[in-house]
């Protein structure tokens, strides 16, 4: 709950107001795992609470360790019936967490794994939070990304809920500057997004022209790639919030000068910047990686143009935790 909702609770089980500051310093500051550890609520109170509520931090029940220092972790969700996955990735002074927000995914995109298990549900904000509590190296994280399993705007009420209270001041306290949230351009969740949250926003692109995005992901025919320009279009992106496109480059297929091109002209109108991929390859699934050279010469063209482009490492593809690998379809066994 955000720390509102945390006041309200509360106020129903007859405790002072005051008490729901009290529950958010617990829960978020120091971070206790049971009702019986917050020792200036009276131990009535303690009991009215461990009635009607539970924290809801339950810890990882596996862990894969890459030789780069990513980390991956296996969470139980939906009542222990299903898995998602998140991704620690430390580098230098950064911390980032890539969390999941759904079991599994319903946009079927062709390069990623998770899509290939199906949908089994969406997390719950207690479920989103859990992940960023309840790691070994959660006091580290600066960064948390919304990259992981599923499409967050398809579960936006929970996604911005999870958003909410990482953000406030009584909350985990993060800057939206330190949290990224990834889509494909779903509507409505992403104009609720951009109208609700100031976060930084991260667009799945990975090709600027319609027939191509379509025969790779099948929201382009619902959703099309001019639409969601259209919809970016309309907010300010020149301040503390930055636009990214991440772009997976696939050899011979959108890697040449002349998809650069026509990257260049469809983003051209907005301030962004560009994120290049390396294509992870993933089982049953015909997908040709590019060239070094070609992924350089396409950062090229568009860092001449003046768009800001890098090469995003890989990390943690020996665990199958780089892009588009997360899948916990195997793991319930």
């Amino acid at each position: 709950m955000p720390p509102e909702e945390l006041a309200g609770l509360a106020l129903s089980l007859g405790m002072p107001r005051f008490a729901g500051r009290q529950l958010a310093e617990w829960i978020y500051k120091k971070r206790v795992t049971s009702f019986a550890e917050m020792t200036n609520i009276s131990l009535r109170h303690r009991a009215l609470l461990e009635e009607v509520a539970c924290i809801g931090r339950q810890a990882p029940i596996a862990r894969a360790d890459s030789k780069d220092g990513t980390r991956k972790f296996l969470f139980a969700v939906g009542d222990g019936a299903h898995y998602v996955e998140s991704v620690y990735i430390p580098e230098g002074d950064r911390a980032t967490l890539c969390v999941s927000s759904q079991m599994g995914c319903k946009m079927n995109c062709l390069f990623c794994m998770t899509g290939k298990q199906g949908f089994k549900g969406n997390l719950s904000s207690a479920e989103i939070l859990n992940q960023i509590l309840s790691i070994p190296d959660s006091d580290r994280l600066t960064n948390i990304v919304y990259m992981g399993m599923g499409e967050p705007m398809d579960n936006i009420d929970q996604v911005l809920q999870s958003i909410s209270c990482l953000t406030h001041t009584q909350g985990l306290a993060m800057s939206p500057k330190r949290i990224t949230v990834s889509s494909i351009g779903l509507e409505p969740g992403l104009s609720r997004f951009l109208e609700e949250s100031s976060c930084h926003m991260a667009i799945s692109l990975h090709s600027a022209l319609p027939e191509e995005r379509l025969a790779m992901m099948p929201i382009e025919r619902a959703m099309p790639i001019e639409q969601t320009i259209a919809t970016l279009r309309k907010y300010n992106f020149s301040g503390q919030r930055r636009l990214t496109f991440e772009y997976i480059v696939f050899g011979g297929l959108n890697d040449d000068i002349a998809h650069a091109k026509a990257l260049l002209r469809l983003i051209r109108p907005l301030n962004c910047h560009v994120n290049l991929i390396r294509y992870h390859r993933i089982p049953q699934v015909d997908l040709p990686s590019t060239e070094e050279a070609e992924m350089q010469r396409f950062a090229d063209y568009l860092n001449g143009a003046g768009v800001p482009t890098m090469i995003r490492t890989s990390r943690g593809e020996d665990i199958a935790a780089a892009c588009g690998m997360l899948s916990a379809q195997h793991k319930a066994k």
